[in-house]
């Protein structure tokens, strides 16, 4: 058992069963033994690679998609270009780099603003960043944002943010929580009812639930979302989101760690495993529209990379490359836009929220006839 784990188990010994939300936030934000305390999880090195860092592509398709939203926007002088949870700061990077290339007139109106509660990860995005001559700043919460019009951007944002899940036993809802074994180990286990979780049910369109049924909710990812709607709405701009996740509010468990690129067991060594679970975009879209803002509909990230031209921007890439760098390119291509298993092209959604209409992707994949093969998480 680890510093952490023994810190988790003394918590259930006082208070009893923590729900998996609080589970989660040890797991990952204890500020001394939490996952995004003491490691490093992207790349190849850690324990999963996001697609920022499967290639370039990504992020300066993602930086032509800012210069058309702040066009949209009316072409501000002077506007926030945030990203939340920005990583290493590579696809702010690769975005900045774009813009300085093809938009500099939408890079010289930009402030970067890099919205992280990690320190750690914070002075590794400002190394990154470093080379840019630009007034880039970091703070911690997105209230801590000035108030201006913003182009916002977040790649896998919503997924590292705590759920909690409900267990429907035949008869009523009760919460799924984390205690402790005779033996010492954590389990899950069922608290008490919450008869709550009914009406939300019914509020969220679902059909009736079978015994085992889990339905996962988040609260704070729908505070982030509301947050960002209000500004949204009273200051103007754009918000691009990509996670994964499904389109539409269902049942299913799809809590899960990864440990090394493979499947971990969420319970052991807490805070040495990243934990997520998909994102529900019915729920992140909800008060975006609450609040009378212009909202996409989801869409696959394949669909969108290919609206924007991956595979154009590919073979511009490609063209004085040699033949190991293209079949890199290639399947860089396959690997963001492809839907073979660990492809991340139909896992991953994308949705948009504007305060006023905009002609850019993703609104208008649908109308153009590209398919919304969307649903929700798979069924218990």
């Amino acid at each position: 058992m680890n510093a952490l784990a023994r810190k988790i188990a003394e918590h259930v010994r006082v208070e009893g069963p923590l729900g998996v939300d609080r589970y989660w936030n040890f797991a990952l934000y204890d500020r001394e033994h939490g996952y995004y305390a003491r490691r490093d999880p992207f790349g190849r090195a850690g324990d999963f690679v996001t697609a920022p860092e499967v290639s370039q592509m990504f992020g300066e398709l993602l930086g032509a998609w800012v210069a058309s939203a702040w066009t949209g926007l009316g072409g501000p002088d002077a506007f926030l270009l945030v990203e939340c949870g920005p990583g290493r700061g590579t696809m702010m990077a690769d975005m900045l780099r774009a813009l300085r290339s093809a938009a500099p007139d939408c890079m010289r109106a930009a402030d970067v603003r890099l919205v992280e509660t990690s320190d750690r990860l914070a002075d590794e995005q400002m190394q990154t960043l470093g080379r840019f001559d630009l007034p880039i700043r970091r703070v911690r919460r997105i209230e801590d944002l000035e108030r201006r019009p913003m182009v916002v951007v977040a790649n896998e944002l919503f997924d590292a943010v705590a759920v909690r899940q409900y267990v429907f036993d035949g008869s009523e809802w009760r919460e799924r929580c984390v205690s402790t074994t005779d033996s010492g180990r954590f389990e899950f286990v069922l608290c008490e009812a919450r008869p709550q979780v009914s009406d939300a049910v019914r509020a969220m369109g679902l059909v009736e639930p079978k015994a085992g049924a889990v339905l996962e909710v988040s609260p704070a990812r729908e505070r982030i979302a509301a947050g960002l709607a209000e500004r949204l709405a009273t200051d103007g701009g754009a918000s691009l989101f990509i996670d994964y996740g499904h389109s539409r509010s269902g049942y299913g468990d799809t809590l899960q760690a990864m440990h090394g690129h493979a499947f971990a067991d969420p319970l052991d060594r807490p805070g040495e495993n990243d934990i997520t679970s998909h994102v529900d975009f019915d729920r992140i879209a909800a008060p975006f529209r609450a609040s009378g803002l212009y909202v996409s509909p989801t869409v696959t990230q394949s669909d969108f990379l290919l609206t924007l031209g991956l595979l154009e921007r590919a073979g511009a890439l490609g063209a004085a490359r040699d033949e190991k760098t293209r079949t890199e390119i290639i399947g860089a291509v396959q690997r963001l836009a492809g839907t073979g298993p660990g492809d991340m092209g139909q896992v991953f959604k994308v949705l948009c929220a504007a305060s006023r209409p905009m002609r850019l992707s993703p609104f208008g994949l649908n109308e153009a006839g590209l398919p919304d093969t969307t649903d929700g998480p798979a069924a218990d």
